[in-house]
């Protein structure tokens, strides 16, 4: 968080931060509680940090088993070309894929990891043929089934702290 949109942030803007990532609902009543303001100069401050960009939006956290999608993999592809042309064309196609809830572009041995939402076994090998097999330029796909979440957090802690450190 060290750019010209954070580095005013203050102790009190870190906390209404860190209470929204807990509940993004909260109002500005219950969120200036909280943060001992009053809910006018919290709606002013959370409205400062939406137009500066640092908070992008709200979301609701869904629970993927309750929904029948009780099976996350996290998929590792490894394309035939690191050229311009072939990374545009795999994230034009990558976008369209239903079952994938995020792709990121990463360094290291592979090129793009992604996660995906499955039912069960057969689902991901209908998923595997029909949608990541016929991504363009693949060359690899690796797949690793989440067995157990331990934590899954929105934000580390370590970014809302008061005493960050540059």
């Amino acid at each position: 968080m060290n750019n010209s949109a954070t580095d005013d942030l203050d102790g009190t803007d870190l906390r209404i931060l860190n209470h929204l990532v807990c509940d993004g609902r909260s109002s500005d009543v219950a969120l200036g509680e909280r943060v001992h303001l009053s809910s006018t100069a919290t709606a002013r401050r959370r409205k400062i940090l939406e137009d500066r960009g640092v908070i992008r939006g709200y979301t609701a956290e869904l629970n993927m088993a309750a929904l029948g999608y009780g099976i996350d993999v996290l998929v590792s592809i490894e394309l035939s070309s690191q050229a311009e042309q072939a990374l545009n064309e795999f994230e034009l196609a990558v976008v369209r894929c239903p079952s994938m809830s995020f792709c990121s572009f990463v360094s290291g041995e592979t090129d793009f990891i992604m996660m995906i939402h499955v039912r069960s076994f057969e689902d991901y090998d209908r998923v595997y043929r029909r949608e990541l097999s016929t991504l363009p330029h693949v060359a690899k796909i690796r797949s690793s089934f989440l067995m157990r979440s331990v934590e899954r957090r929105i934000v580390a802690p370590v970014v809302l702290e008061s005493d960050r450190r540059v």
